[in-house]
């Protein structure tokens, strides 16, 4: 039987011995330098330890000053921590996927990445510009290149020894099987929005029968109201067993086997996000029995996230 607080310590292997991931996840969507700076520095004190970045945060750098001023510190090692960021849209052409990478990585002020994904199926026209808009301010894809040939450039990253993993994030299961099934080097993990109200119970299967790890992100509903933090069968258990709703929902989607990526903005919060801790199988049947279906994230038909501002 897991101890109590065996969930805040749970890491999940990656296939092929790429490492092992820290179930419970810090995601840096934060706006502003110092709200990220004080945010990611509070996820660190509370004992986070994997922590989840992209390109297009635009933040990067003020996550890697959070993570060097840690390590100067001596509050974490470099071997203890989980490190992912992603690669954008605009950057999907095999020859823009490496010096994209590198950039992350001199922003983050690391070595190495732990794990790299593709951080949506949808390639954007290459250039500098995040959110390329035509006239009609519709964003103008390229047609010009798949999602297996980005992966291939995703794989080299690999061979040479610059990540340990790679993945895929925002796609569906059948997105996911081709990559698989195409892939020389398998996805170790795919990231994806998760909760009661969008279980992601297909992909989670799959996920399990091939060795992938999946990560859910706003696993809280990304705080939206009326959402999942709401939801009568979450308040039902969170009284019963004197937690809060925000940790029933992230211990409910560790004990499924998914990790997680929460983003609590105060050291407060961050405590209480951080506290974890094993669900009976009552509570878990009650909360997997909700009915209720609610994307909040519409990423997945357009590549254009849904919790990021348009021209940020």
């Amino acid at each position: 039987m897991m101890q109590s607080d065996g969930l805040r310590d749970l890491k999940l292997p990656l296939r092929g011995g790429a490492g092992l991931m820290p179930a419970l996840g810090f995601g840096t969507l934060v706006r502003g330098s110092d709200e990220t700076r004080a945010t990611t520095t509070s996820a660190l004190e509370a004992g986070f330890r994997h922590f989840d970045c992209s390109e297009r945060y635009r933040n990067e750098e003020q996550v890697g000053e959070a993570i060097q001023a840690a390590l100067a510190k001596g509050l974490v090692n470099r071997r203890d921590l989980f490190l992912t960021t992603k690669l954008w849209n605009n950057n999907h052409r095999p020859a823009r996927v490496l010096p994209a990478f590198e950039a992350s990585l001199d922003r983050l002020k690391l070595e190495y990445l732990d794990l790299y994904l593709i951080h949506t199926p949808y390639a954007f026209q290459p250039g500098e510009d995040q959110d390329p808009r035509d006239e009609s301010d519709n964003v103008i894809y390229d047609r010009g290149v798949t999602l297996l040939e980005t992966w291939r450039a995703l794989e080299d990253l690999v061979d040479r020894g610059r990540c340990k993993a790679i993945g895929l994030s925002d796609v569906s299961v059948e997105q996911l099987r081709e990559i698989f099934d195409g892939a020389r080097i398998k996805p170790a993990a795919v990231q994806v929005e998760a909760h009661p109200h969008l279980p992601q119970t297909e992909l989670l299967e799959f996920c399990r029968s091939k060795g992938v790890v999946m990560i859910a992100f706003a696993p809280l509903g990304h705080g939206i109201r009326p959402g999942v933090l709401e939801d009568p069968a979450v308040i039902s258990v969170s009284q019963r067993l004197n937690k809060t709703p925000a940790q029933i929902l992230l211990s409910w989607a560790i004990q499924r086997g998914t990790a997680i990526l929460t983003t609590p903005r105060t050291p407060e919060r961050a405590r209480e996000n951080s506290a974890v801790s094993v669900l009976p199988e009552s509570a878990m049947e009650e909360i997997n029995a909700i009915e209720r279906r609610q994307r909040f994230n519409l990423v997945t038909g357009t590549g254009i996230p849904g919790f990021i501002a348009k021209g940020n």
